[in-house]
């Protein structure tokens, strides 16, 4: 199957959904006034569907994989971001286990796309 634009991809559709949920995590009071915390995760969201996007856009497999390895860098700064949001009790372990495994998911797609499109590169 052809995929014509990067919002038909299961791993922007994920990217999206997460990104759409930590806004809503920033949302909570004690959160929301951690300004420093809350645009850093916030930024580091947005960035895992946005490198998605303008990799897919760059129409070479070549940026593609390389946007798609700085999409697992962003993947990692969010997940140590919900750990410092668990460690200073802005979010429970019920919530940061769901997105910490939504990462981790993403970052397996990643993963399991780079190795799909690294083969047409070679």
């Amino acid at each position: 199957m052809k995929v014509n634009t990067f919002e038909e991809l299961d791993i922007y559709k994920r990217s999206r959904q997460l990104t759409k949920d930590i806004y809503g995590l920033t949302k909570n009071r004690r959160f929301s006034k951690d300004y420093g915390l809350k645009d850093q995760i916030q930024r580091s969201a947005v960035s895992v569907m946005s490198n998605i996007a303008e990799g897919f856009e760059r129409k070479s497999n070549i940026e593609f994989v390389r946007f798609l390895f700085i999409t697992k860098g962003s993947c990692a700064e969010v997940r140590a971001q919900l750990t410092v949001a668990l460690d200073q009790e802005y979010t429970n372990n019920t919530i940061y286990d769901k997105l910490y495994n939504d990462c981790k998911c993403i970052s397996a797609m990643t993963s399991s796309l780079i190795k799909y499109l690294s083969k047409s590169i070679k």
